[in-house]
C-alpha cells in the first residue's frame, strides 16, 4: 500500500523539525542550562535542619513546631515537610540515606544533606536579606539555624548592617512637614532593626 505523498510530506516536515529542537537543545547552553529554582523559606528550614544530621521527615516537622527555638520562627505543617523533603531530593540538595525501624508502624526514611545542599546552605546562612521587612522571619530563621548549627552568627549579623545601613539612613531623614503614617512606621521600623542589628554585633563580638 502506497501513502500519499501529501502525508509523506507532512511526516518529513515533523522530523526535521523535532531535529532542529534536539540540536538547538544540545548546542545551545542557554536552553540547555535551564534556570535552579530557588528553595523556599520551608525549604530552607528542612534543609537547615537536616544539616545537623541524618533525620527523617517526623523528626523534622517535630523541630518546626511552634514551640521549639526554630519552629517559634517559622511553623511548618508535617505535609508540608514531607513536601519540602521531596523538593530537595529532587533538586540534589538532599538524599535518601537509609530506612529505619518506625516506633510504632512503617518504616522510617533516613534523609541527609548532598555536598550541593550544603554549598547552597552555608550561602544562604551567610547572605543578608535585603528589606527590613525580610528581618521578622527570613533573618530570624538564619539566626535560628546558625544557632542550632553551633555557628557564630556575627558574619551575618555584621553583613546583615553593612546592606541595610542606606536603607536605614535613608529612612531615618523624613521626606516632608507633613506626617505620613506609613512613612513613620517604615523610619520606626528601620530604626528599631538599626537598633537590634547593633546589639547583635556587639554582643556576638564580646
Amino acid at each position: 500500500m502506497t501513502m500519499p505523498r501529501t502525508k509523506l510530506v507532512t511526516i518529513r516536515r515533523v522530523l526535521i523539525n523535532c531535529s532542529l529542537v534536539s540540536l538547538l537543545l544540545v548546542g545551545h547552553p542557554t536552553l540547555m542550562a535551564m534556570p535552579e529554582l530557588e528553595p523556599s523559606l520551608t525549604e530552607y528550614a528542612v534543609l537547615g535542619l537536616l544539616a545537623d544530621g541524618p533525620t527523617h521527615g517526623f523528626a523534622v516537622s517535630k523541630a518546626l513546631e511552634p514551640d521549639t527555638e526554630v519552629g517559634r520562627v517559622l511553623t511548618v505543617r508535617r505535609p508540608l515537610v514531607y513536601r519540602a523533603l521531596d523538593r530537595l531530593v529532587d533538586s540534589g540538595l538532599a538524599e535518601l540515606a537509609h530506612t529505619e525501624p518506625g516506633a510504632a508502624g512503617p518504616n522510617r526514611v533516613i534523609h541527609r544533606v548532598t555536598p550541593p545542599g550544603k554549598r547552597r546552605l552555608d550561602w544562604w546562612l551567610g547572605s543578608p536579606v535585603s528589606h527590613v521587612r525580610d528581618m521578622r522571619i527570613e533573618f530570624q530563621l538564619k539566626l535560628a539555624l546558625l544557632q542550632r548549627l553551633g555557628r557564630s552568627p556575627l558574619k551575618l549579623v555584621v553583613a546583615q548592617r553593612e546592606t541595610l545601613d542606606p536603607t536605614l539612613a535613608a529612612l531615618d531623614v523624613p521626606s516632608s512637614a507633613t506626617v505620613d503614617h506609613l512613612e513613620l512606621w517604615r523610619r520606626y521600623n528601620a530604626a528599631a532593626a538599626a537598633f537590634y542589628l547593633e546589639r547583635l554585633e556587639r554582643h556576638y563580638s564580646g
